[in-house]
């Protein structure tokens, strides 16, 4: 793994579990929280964390539990909502600091989110990555079987513990080739038919990708991500999805008005996301108090900020620039 300089990495003990993160700028200065997605790791912010440090911002990315070398506990339940926001406050109080900007990207963006309406008072702005913020009318896999019946769904693939793991963890090379490769601007096709649940998988159908380099991903960079879910396996970060509906019963009765801190939403025009969820956008317009505006960054797809770093990096800083 070849990180900038600026960059610098430490363990970090936060509500019962211990953290690795990537941190780069001056403590001192205002702290943006940067959460990562599934399947990535703090390393999906390499380019972002130099950049928001040279912009006089103090960044701070960890590995979130079940991810890389950080903690990974062996119960689903562990990965619940209130255990994901809790790390990230637990995280400003081991920096000291009563607020930070929160930026989240896929998962990391409904973990945001989320701390923004469980703890609107630690949160001074927020910035949706990929995900738009959900309001969920009802539990989600029961949605989600209304919607794809015996179909594949992959929330719905990941609900039993087991079946993905072996999947997934059967070779962590191929694995990360093939998803970072198909959720690309360059890599994703809309799907023209539904497939049976019934004996598919995530990868079943996920096409060969071509050789690295590609414009935005070094052999090095998907090493390393290989790397790190050999080490830790696909338990912990499937199993965020394993939380949905109880998540769900967490925050059902939370009002989404709790978000009023200025927010941001930043995607990919390729983003599949979006394909998924169309009305996403219109929804913070209309039910955000702050929402003070969308960026979709051309030709990039899910890993925005990998794929189109400095144009991210312009959008993302001009929006904490803006603040009070």
């Amino acid at each position: 793994m070849t990180l900038s300089p600026d960059i610098r990495q430490r363990s970090v003990t936060v509500n019962g579990i211990d953290l690795q993160v990537l941190e780069a700028g001056d403590p001192t200065h205002p702290t943006v929280i940067l959460s990562h997605g599934f399947p990535e790791g703090a390393y999906s912010w390499r380019h972002q964390l130099p950049a928001l440090a040279a912009a006089g911002y103090h960044a701070i990315a960890p590995d979130q539990r079940g991810y890389g070398h950080s903690a990974a506990p062996r119960d689903v339940a562990a990965y619940g909502i209130e255990h994901l926001t809790g790390d990230l406050d637990a995280l400003l109080d081991t920096l000291g600091k009563e607020q930070a900007v929160f930026v989240g990207h896929d998962w990391g963006a409904m973990i945001v989110w989320e701390s923004a309406r469980l703890h609107p008072e630690r949160v001074r702005a927020v910035v949706g990555v990929s995900v738009p913020v959900v309001l969920w009318p009802a539990p989600p896999t029961q949605l989600m079987k209304m919607v794809y019946g015996d179909n594949f769904f992959y929330m719905l693939y990941f609900q039993p513990v087991g079946p993905a793991e072996a999947e997934l963890e059967a070779d962590p090379y191929a694995t990360m080739a093939k998803f970072m490769w198909a959720a690309s601007g360059e890599g994703f096709v809309m799907p023209t038919e539904m497939r049976p649940m019934a004996g598919n998988g995530l990868l079943t159908d996920m096409p060969m990708p071509p050789a690295r380099p590609w414009p935005w991903l070094t052999e090095e960079d998907l090493q390393y991500y290989a790397d790190q879910f050999a080490h830790s396996g696909f338990f912990g970060p499937v199993s965020y999805y394993r939380n949905l509906d109880a998540n769900y019963e967490v925050l059902k009765d939370v009002s989404i008005e709790r978000i009023s801190m200025p927010s941001y939403f930043i995607a990919g025009a390729k983003d599949g996301v979006l394909v998924m969820d169309p009305g996403g956008i219109e929804r913070m317009q209309s039910s955000l108090p702050d929402f003070r505006g969308h960026a979709l960054i051309p030709e990039a797809g899910h890993w925005v900020q990998q794929e189109k770093p400095d144009q991210f990096n312009e959008t993302l800083i001009g929006f904490l620039n803006t603040l009070p």
